[in-house]
């Protein structure tokens, strides 16, 4: 028999067909990638992966002079983390958009931030992808760099908690989309916990987890109605560039003004 005359015959393995393509580009994909070794980093998802770079880094920051407890200093510190200030008035340090959303404070402080990483990370990514994920997470932290700088431009900031709020955000639009309860599932408690830490403890950038929380929700939103409704995979990562090119120039603009919140806090 022909294909056609297959097609034809069998309804039911059209509709198959159907949704296999439909569920291409929902990270089903990622169930065909080769088997996870620790001891293999190219096996890795992209949450291990940023989880060990961030460990890493923070390894890196506790030789360079920071304590456990939390303490500002090292070369590290103070050549990464984000600060309006080297950012404008002749200075042009524009990596620090980048490398503070890799930094932390303190051993409680990546702790908090890795394992919710952990927690929302292996519940999404295998859902779109490791590259959408990847996507909404830089596009995310630049978001947050840019919230945190509109907020207390001269007020040092560190930590990735903006990307992690971003993929809360998009974890948030990929539910809601397959009607997932976020309740059974338990991610929106630990969503409100992050929450209810960030308005409650002193020293947290509200603007880093605002916008990096609205760049996720806009960068799911991509995903479902792009992603996955019309299969344009183009489209999704355009608008996660977009987003983080949006961020990058918004946060040139206010490096150097006095932000929303003088007092200012960090994340």
């Amino acid at each position: 028999m022909t294909p056609t005359s297959v097609g034809m015959r069998c309804p039911e393995c059209a509709s198959q067909r159907t949704k296999v393509r439909r569920m291409q580009g929902r990270g089903t994909s990622a169930s065909f990638a080769r088997p996870k070794v620790w001891s293999d980093p190219r096996t890795w998802s992209a949450t291990d992966l940023l989880i060990a770079i961030n460990v890493i880094v923070f390894l890196w920051e506790v030789a360079d002079g920071v304590t456990l407890g939390g303490s500002d200093s090292g070369w590290l510190y103070y050549n990464g983390v984000l600060f309006g200030p080297l950012m404008s008035h002749g200075h042009h340090e524009y990596w620090r958009l980048l490398t503070s959303g890799f930094l932390h404070a303190s051993i409680f402080h990546i702790g908090i931030n890795m394992l919710s990483l952990w927690f929302v990370g292996r519940a999404i990514e295998p859902a779109i992808g490791k590259l959408y994920f990847t996507s909404i997470y830089f596009a995310a932290l630049l978001a947050g760099s840019f919230g945190a700088l509109w907020f207390s431009p001269d007020v040092p900031t560190l930590g990735a908690s903006g990307a992690i709020f971003g993929v809360f955000g998009a974890l948030i639009m990929i539910a809601r989309a397959r009607r997932i309860s976020l309740w059974q599932s338990g991610l929106l408690p630990i969503l409100l916990l992050n929450l209810v830490f960030d308005l409650g403890v002193a020293g947290i950038s509200i603007g880093g987890h605002l916008f990096g929380f609205i760049a996720g929700l806009a960068g799911g939103w991509l995903v479902v109605e792009y992603g996955e409704k019309r299969d344009r995979r183009a489209v999704v990562l355009g608008g996660c560039v977009l987003i983080a090119v949006l961020a990058v120039v918004g946060s040139l603009a206010v490096a150097g003004g006095s932000g929303l919140l003088p007092s200012g806090s960090v994340i």
